[in-house]
């Protein structure tokens, strides 16, 4: 599974008060623990105001670069903030997103063309995001030929087919792994990531529905997540379905993990 650290993320109310206060200790914090929990990137996301998001996303940047060595996940709603910061990266590692939006493609993918950065693709356009699995996947396409015309692998796309909240669109997780067995049935060399706390908004005992979500989703041939890898429930999960699934020979991770303490004993 690739895991993409969540944490350091402004649009987390406590996140947004240590970005806004430069807490450099609770930043670092975050930081150190997502790292422990074997994030394979660690997303940074300033979630300020436009006008102040350059120097707070520099200042981010450092600030994690110079606490662990795992990849960062350069996150913005703004292609060009993603497309400036990446020079500041000590290393390649994963543009948090494009989409069919306008000019997001047109931005970043010549960007990153030529190098060994991943990219997170929504499948979502200008009219929104789509409810109907094949409405994704016919997105999902558009945004594959344009990778492909900028000569980047289907290795580096990581494509978000967009769950829906269960409290609104009831059969929400059915739609999103139908979109995933398109889009793996077409590609089967991309990666299917998700912000699997998407689902849970607005219901209790979220933490419940994050984890089946995990398991489900895994099982449909979702392989990357936007997580809490602090979460001792999500890496559980995560390891269990991994070695129920067959891909953890001899169930070596999911031991190793449980020695380390990423989860619970018995």
């Amino acid at each position: 599974m690739i895991i993409i650290g969540e944490k350091i993320n402004g649009f987390i109310p406590k996140t947004l008060e240590a970005i806004k206060a430069h807490d450099e200790k609770y930043i670092k914090e975050l930081a150190t623990k997502q790292a422990a929990g074997r994030a394979s990137y660690i997303d940074v996301c300033a979630g300020v105001e436009p006008a102040i998001e350059h120097e707070t996303m520099e200042w981010l940047i450092d600030l994690v670069q110079g606490t662990v060595d795992t990849p960062l996940c350069i996150d913005s709603s703004d292609p060009q903030v993603i497309v400036d910061m990446i020079p500041r990266a000590n290393k390649e590692g994963l543009i948090n997103s494009i989409s069919l939006e306008s000019g997001k493609c047109e931005i970043v993918l010549p960007a990153i063309a030529g190098t060994n950065w991943k990219v997170v693709a929504l499948t979502c356009d200008d009219n929104g995001i789509p409810e109907d699995p094949q409405v994704k996947f016919e997105i999902a396409k558009k945004i594959v030929a344009l990778a492909d015309q900028n000569g980047i692998p289907h290795d580096n796309l990581l494509i978000d087919p967009l769950v829906t909240t269960l409290a609104t669109k009831g059969d929400s997780l059915v739609g999103f792994n139908q979109a995933v067995r398109l889009i793996k049935a077409a590609f089967p060399d991309v990666h299917i990531t998700s912000g699997l706390s998407n689902i849970s908004f607005g219901m209790p005992y979220r933490k419940a529905l994050n984890t089946q979500f995990l398991a489900l989703a895994m099982a449909a041939g979702m392989d990357s997540a936007i997580m809490d890898p602090m979460s001792a429930d999500m890496q559980a999960t995560m390891h269990a379905v991994d070695a129920l699934l067959g891909n953890d020979e001899y169930c070596m991770n999911y031991l190793e993990a449980f020695r380390e303490g990423l989860f619970g004993q018995n």
